[in-house]
């Protein structure tokens, strides 16, 4: 009689997936945006204008800066969240120069929706979109681990990304490129990572009382799974779309 083999079964790990601080962070991003996009260029400063085509009152216009204020802060966490999942990205794939490409496309497929949220037009050349920050990162880290016992190779790649996101005004810039590169070399001390990458976040987000250092608290908790839902599209196309959105909700609301 033939024996029936009993695998054990998986036992899920406790804690946040990658999806889950994936969906949150894209929740930030949104609320961030609104802010940014529809209160900032639009309610309070339509190029100049009030988009309600009206006069606004000293009081309501301070409600709607207070209002902005709290959706910015909000928002703050979710460029570190991306950050630490971009790390993620890179140290557990199995095509790093896939990777690569994919977000070098999205990163010239966000500029124009970009452009229009923020600046109205659809080219703009102040700033770029947070996709070429997220590539300049990827490509530091790749440059990294070709010289994993080099210090001077890797010290060159973090401060070639440095130089080019500076001199490309990516969103976050120079301190983007820090953290993506802080939270890969402290991939593996969990308290450390916190500590630093908390310290960096709170710095680059001190207008809104570092906020930014709360991202640290979800990513304390992740668990190291991806999570079932396959979801390795949706940031890269949710990113542009939602601009566009906002962009034309605020082009509505103009005209």
């Amino acid at each position: 009689m033939n024996q029936i083999e009993i695998r054990p079964v998986r036992k899920r790990r406790s804690g946040i997936n990658g999806n889950t601080l994936k969906l949150l962070a894209i929740i930030l991003m949104v609320t961030d945006h609104i802010g940014a996009v529809l209160i900032e260029e639009g309610i309070l400063n339509y190029y100049g204008q009030n988009i309600l085509n009206m006069p606004m009152s000293e009081a309501q216009a301070n409600w709607w800066n207070d209002f902005d204020f709290v959706l910015r802060t909000l928002g703050r966490p979710a460029f570190p969240i991306f950050c630490f999942l971009l790390v993620e990205g890179f140290v557990h794939t199995r095509n790093v120069k896939k990777y690569i490409g994919r977000m070098a496309v999205f990163a010239f497929v966000s500029e124009i929706p970009f452009d229009l949220a923020l600046y109205g037009v659809p080219f703009d050349f102040r700033s770029q979109n947070v996709y070429f920050t997220l590539l300049i990162g990827l490509l530091v880290l790749y440059g990294m681990s070709k010289n994993p016992n080099n210090g001077w190779g890797q010290a060159l790649s973090f401060l070639a990304g440095c130089g080019a996101a500076y001199v490309l005004r990516t969103d976050y810039e120079v301190v983007g490129i820090l953290l993506i590169t802080a939270f890969y070399l402290l991939h593996d001390n969990k308290m450390q990572r916190t500590v630093l990458c908390g310290g960096i976040a709170a710095y680059e987000s001190s207008v809104c009382y570092g906020a930014g250092a709360l991202a640290l608290v979800p990513i304390w908790f992740y668990n190291g799974e991806r999570g079932k839902l396959r979801l390795k599209y949706l940031f890269y196309w949710f990113y542009p779309v939602h601009l566009m959105i906002l962009y034309l909700i605020r082009f509505t609301l103009v005209t």
